[in-house]
């Protein structure tokens, strides 16, 4: 039986989201810099709250990564 794929929301925890789809680090990269991943916000903060302070549209994230694994 294959594994149900865990989609990312707007509501997704950033770190979690790498620890769970390490190839979805290029996506947080492109949009939020690589200083994403050594802030200590990563492990609470969602794609949501960066796309706010990086003034992006979360939902532009979130279909990106989910197409990853498509």
């Amino acid at each position: 039986m294959a594994a149900t794929k865990k989609k990312v929301t707007k509501d997704s925890v950033i770190g979690e989201i790498i620890r769970d789809m390490p190839e979805a680090a290029k996506v947080i990269e492109k949009y939020f810099g690589n200083g994403c991943f050594t802030c200590p916000g990563i492990n609470v903060e969602t794609i949501a709250f960066g796309a706010t302070m990086h003034n992006v549209d979360p939902e532009v994230i979130v279909k990106e990564i989910n197409e990853l694994e498509d």
